[in-house]
């Protein structure tokens, strides 16, 4: 990167305003993997089934998808930032409520409410960073989410585990996993103090008219000459045939559904590697070869640990060497990972292969799909269908999402997938989707590194014809 284009910006400021933005994400880390360390504490609280184990998982996917859906319309009319600010209000109220709850049905809906605050949070916060982060930059900003993702994992991670350590299961079962779920409010609470300090997206502001905000956003961003040719690129990325695009998604327009299913299945892919079963339930398939939960929830840190060593390599590595190269490296390695972890499984190995395959697998699926999909999905969309786009590629996610950890707990307990395959039969599903992904980036993906997001559109529909062509 030239010093010439370090000097047009002002990174101290982007640096502040996306890791506000990325708290978004930190919430979503948190939230979604506090279960992993609570799951069986509730299956004896509540007295649940092998499917209702499950849905104690999965049912805050659904509100995932309900957020997702919800955060494209929210984020064109009322904007990024309120959408962002009404997701923080949404995390506390789901983590005191999930917290206190007595009964299985309010528990469910209370995560379920911390499901739609995590479906706006991972729609809108790679949004905004992706709208107010300039193009060289991009990638590593957009890290910054998966980042603190991450972090927020690992944080729940070891909190889960002191609180457990030394704790008896009948103590973990009665009030310990309200301990775990409470937690929470702390991050919920920074969260709500911090955003509203940051500026609307001054893509927003420019598509809502209000260009004298935007400029100023941008003066801020940028230094006030690259500011006003940057707005003015954005103002005419808006416009066709001489008028103001309407901020809606026009499925008749030329590449538009390309660039839809293109964001779609990159969402769907990164479910299907399995990552998930890595968050949610590594702590009930490493018991299932340690036969120790507390074990079990220490080695679960150092999973979050790789992931987080995974996310920093994809921060440095994808604004220099390109989105594909690292995608693709990725979903080989993560393949690797799982045929480890399920041979370890297969063979019933006590030691720390089964540890050493995740820890594989989370590294090269961290610095590939776990920061690529959200790149990719925030900046391949035109700036008129970005808010719409993104919420229905997030949804996808969070469907198949679902689909993941609601099917698992009843493959892994399947009495005759156990007796034959001792649970590595669900690993080889998710290394063979990770081979598919592989193929499906060479053939429909192009490299975005470097491409600003005002002439995305052209070079997806370049890749289209180019497919066409084949």
């Amino acid at each position: 990167m030239s010093s010439n284009t370090a000097r047009k910006h002002n990174l101290g400021y982007i640096i502040r305003i996306c890791a506000v933005a990325s708290l978004g994400g930190l919430l979503f880390g948190y939230d979604t993997s506090v279960i992993s360390g609570a799951i069986d504490a509730l299956k004896i609280y509540f007295n649940l089934s092998p499917a209702e184990t499950g849905w104690a998982v999965s049912n805050v996917v659904i509100g995932c998808i309900i957020g997702s859906l919800l955060s494209g319309e929210m984020a064109r009319k009322i904007g990024r930032k309120k959408t962002l600010i009404i997701a923080a209000l949404l995390f506390t109220i789901s983590a005191i409520g999930s917290a206190l709850a007595n009964d299985f049905t309010w528990f469910i809906v209370y995560r379920m409410i911390g499901g739609v605050a995590v479906g706006l949070a991972a729609a809108i916060s790679p949004m905004y960073i992706a709208e107010v982060a300039p193009k060289d930059y991009r990638g590593t900003a957009s890290a910054m989410n998966n980042f603190a993702l991450v972090f927020g994992q690992i944080v729940i991670f070891y909190v889960n585990y002191k609180i457990a350590q030394g704790m008896t299961e009948a103590w973990l079962a009665e009030v310990g996993w309200r301990y775990m779920l409470g937690s929470e409010v702390i991050p919920c609470l920074l969260f709500c103090l911090v955003v509203g300090f940051i500026p609307e997206s001054p893509r927003w502001d420019a598509m809502r008219g209000r260009d004298d905000l935007a400029l100023a956003t941008l003066s801020k961003i940028s230094n006030p000459e690259h500011a006003k040719n940057l707005l003015a690129e954005i103002k005419n990325s808006m416009t066709r045939d001489g008028h103001m695009q309407k901020q809606k998604v026009d499925f008749k327009r030329p590449g538009a559904m390309f660039i839809i299913i293109v964001a779609c299945a990159l969402a769907t892919f990164q479910q299907l590697s399995g990552v998930n079963v890595m968050m949610y339930y590594a702590p009930t398939v490493l018991k299932n070869i340690t036969g120790d939960i507390e074990s079990a929830m220490f080695q679960t840190i150092w999973i979050g640990v790789a992931q987080l060593i995974g996310i920093g390599i994809g921060a440095i590595l994808f604004d220099k060497l390109g989105r594909l190269p690292l995608m693709k490296t990725g979903a080989v390695g993560a393949a690797i990972g799982l045929l480890i972890t399920s041979y370890a499984m297969y063979t019933q190995n006590p030691g720390y292969l089964a540890l050493f395959g995740m820890i594989f697998f989370m590294i090269f699926y961290a610095f590939s799909w776990g920061v690529g999909m959200w790149v990719l999905i925030g900046e391949i969309f035109p700036n008129y269908m970005r808010a719409q786009g993104l919420a229905i590629a997030v949804s996808f996610n969070w469907i198949f999402n679902f689909v993941v950890s609601q099917s698992f707990p009843m493959m892994n307990e399947h009495p005759y997938l156990l007796e034959k395959f001792n649970g590595a039969f669900p690993m080889w599903i998710f290394a063979a989707c990770c081979v598919i992904g592989f193929f499906f980036l060479i053939r429909y993906v192009p490299e975005t590194k470097g491409v600003s997001l005002e002439k995305m559109e052209a070079l997806m529909l370049a890749k289209q014809h180019q497919h066409k062509s084949i």
